[in-house]
């Protein structure tokens, strides 16, 4: 459910950047931009919701990668309007990236879950990895008594 959703709101988050960059009405412009924004939200959202099924031992750097995404396609965008005359034509191609996006989710799979189109669920057993050493030396000073209760 989490990548569908992912795909939903992640192509209407750029259609609704092609109708934003299409419209002549301010009023009309104000509202695509202001429901654009509860995509891009959504789709934030959705994208943390995905992040500790990625790497199960790793979640922060995982998180971390992902946080880092948005300041870099702010600066690639931002220089894509820099470099396209046509104000439209660099709306035109940001949305076209957004909706290949959230097409591109079709192709997703994670371990042990099935993807949209292909893969099977799996059943994997939680794991939770407790370094040994830590362990042993909480155990010793318990049993010396040094150890606070």
């Amino acid at each position: 459910g989490r990548i569908i959703w992912q795909a939903i709101t992640l192509i209407a988050e750029g259609l609704l950047i092609f109708a934003f960059a299409s419209v002549n009405n301010l009023g009309l412009a104000i509202f695509f931009l202001t429901v654009f924004s509860v995509f891009v939200q959504a789709a934030e959202g959705s994208t943390y919701g995905i992040v500790p099924y990625v790497n199960r031992s790793a979640p922060g750097a995982v998180a971390g990668i992902v946080g880092a995404g948005g300041p870099t396609g702010a600066v690639l965008f931002g220089l894509g309007f820099r470099q396209i005359e046509n104000v439209k034509h660099a709306y035109y191609f940001m949305a076209s990236i957004v909706v290949l996006s959230g097409f591109s989710c079709l192709f997703v799979t994670i371990k042990g879950h099935r993807g949209l189109l292909f893969g099977k669920d799996v059943v994997l057993p939680p794991t939770l990895t407790v370094p040994v050493v830590a362990a042993k030396a909480q155990d010793n000073e318990e049993q010396e008594g040094t150890g606070t209760p």
